[in-house]
């Protein structure tokens, strides 16, 4: 057990994080170790979703499917381990999480509410652990990730009998169960363990990172008032806490369903790309040039939207058109449409499968 654990921390959060190390020059702040893990993790799935979808159209098995995002997931931590290495010899020194003023000396009860922030959360890692129970969509998900692993074809097995059928399009274009087929598959253990009790602490713990990153853009520490970014936290907390007045709540979703790719779609996929999305105003705003890594991590977004649902195409298409047209307006860039309609055309590919084999 204690093996299987290191090897999903080790798929979960290190590799991420050494492959994230390759966006450190999209803003400022993109050396914290939270952006580095949170824009790797995105690489990751974007890179399984391009791999996976055209193998279940295909026809072809889970254990192709392990091989190659196993390669493509090496190939993308040594060129981590290259930049870090190279950071390293050129002696550059990259802001993390742990330099952050988190740590460091708090004044007019900053401390007490990085407190609260922190004891919120374990609550909430503990709590979403401690209560899991099986939601009726698990009947489905979770068999697709059971039944995948253990038949090693991909949504070609019917998850509430066991008996065969021709492909769920709808399903299939958005493979998110394959992937926790993939890390039972590496770490040895069940899905079903995997999917209700070890993955909801690490895409709770994302959401947050990414909540926090949001908060150091919208209030920086530097300024007066540094209990404006823990406050701001807290307070996500809160509404996240109370937020089950319906099972179909954002905030249901990340506690209860986490597992499920539609809450990874509410949860960290759109708040990921308002994330991007603010800084790429800000860099409009300051007349910077866009680097192209923030397109391309835009563009990671779309697909693991994609990833995550079918539907996920259609709403991160909308967010990222709006946000463009709205940039190019207020701005007068109309030139950024160009490339955000590049980080979206994976969204319209998706689209188009959909319609194509539906």
């Amino acid at each position: 057990m204690v093996i299987q654990f290191l090897i999903l921390a080790a798929l979960l959060l290190f590799i991420p994080t050494l492959i994230g190390g390759l966006f450190i020059r999209v803003d400022k702040g993109s050396g914290n170790l939270l952006f580095r893990w949170v824009s790797g993790q995105f690489l990751l799935w974007a890179g399984f979703q391009l791999i996976c979808v055209p193998l279940i159209l295909r026809e072809r098995s889970f254990e192709s499917l392990v091989k190659l995002f196993s390669g493509y997931t090496a190939a993308l931590a040594l060129l981590g381990l290259g930049a870090l290495i190279q950071r390293r010899v050129k002696g550059k020194k990259q802001k993390t999480f742990f330099n952050d003023k988190i740590f460091k000396k708090k004044k007019n009860g900053n401390a007490l509410l990085w407190i609260l922030f922190w004891g919120l959360l374990l609550f909430q890692l503990v709590q979403a652990v401690r209560l899991a129970y099986a939601d009726s969509d698990d009947a489905y998900y979770v068999a697709v990730s059971a039944i995948t692993q253990e038949s090693g074809a991909m949504y070609r097995t019917l998850p509430y009998t066991g008996g065969t059928t021709q492909l769920d399009i709808r399903h299939g274009l958005a493979p998110f169960p394959v992937w926790i087929s993939f890390l039972a598959q590496l770490s040895g253990m069940r899905p079903v363990m995997l999917a209700q009790s070890a993955l909801p602490p690490v895409l709770i713990s994302i959401t947050y990172a990414i909540y926090y990153l949001m908060g150091s853009l919208l209030f920086p520490e530097k300024e007066e008032g540094q209990e404006k970014l823990p406050l701001f936290l807290v307070f996500a907390e809160l509404l996240v806490l109370f937020g089950n007045y319906s099972i179909y709540t954002a905030e249901n979703f990340l506690l209860a369903r986490s597992r499920q790719g539609k809450a990874a779609l509410g949860n960290i996929v759109i708040p990921f790309l308002f994330l991007l999305l603010l800084i790429f105003m800000r860099r409009l705003q300051e007349a910077r040039k866009v680097p192209v890594l923030l397109y391309l991590l835009m563009g990671a977004a779309a697909v693991t939207g994609c990833l995550c649902s079918t539907l996920g195409a259609l709403l991160v298409s909308l967010l990222v058109g709006t946000a463009g047209v709205l940039a190019a307006v207020c701005y007068r860039r109309p030139l950024v449409l160009f490339p955000l309609a590049v980080s979206c055309a994976p969204c319209v590919y998706y689209a188009l499968l959909y319609l194509t084999y539906h």
